[in-house]
């Protein structure tokens, strides 16, 4: 069995597309914030574009995980934020997360005015079980 299970819920609505709550086996869990979309040089990846944001800020999140030894199906917890102003760009944001996880964590996507670099519009923080 994984490090993490995922849980949906029999009373709750299945139209939502990832896990309402995740159980995290006894050990060692990563807190990651400000996960961003930038290079390695730090220009900000696909400016403007929240398909392309979410994409390069989940390979960094990748990276991050990798160094501690962890991996995508490990996340426990996802927050991103979406500096737009349509609601639906925050539908696209997971349905670009639903297309890089196998099964989405228990997420919260939320709507900001800004983000910290030029022409940056997604940012992630993950818990993820090591």
């Amino acid at each position: 069995m994984g490090k993490v299970q995922l849980h949906g819920s029999d009373q709750l609505t299945t139209a939502v597309e990832h896990a309402y709550s995740a159980t995290v086996s006894a050990g060692t869990t990563v807190h990651i914030a400000g996960v961003a979309p930038l290079d390695a040089g730090g220009t900000t990846v696909a400016p403007g574009d929240v398909q392309g944001q979410v994409r390069a800020a989940v390979a960094n999140l990748r990276v991050i995980l990798g160094e501690r030894g962890a991996e995508l199906a490990d996340v426990a917890r996802l927050t991103v934020f979406v500096a737009e102003h349509l609601q639906v760009d925050l539908q696209v944001a997971v349905d670009t997360l639903a297309e890089v996880f196998v099964d989405l964590p228990p997420l919260s996507v939320i709507g900001v005015s800004r983000l910290r670099y030029d022409d940056q519009v997604v940012e992630l923080e993950a818990v993820a079980a090591l």
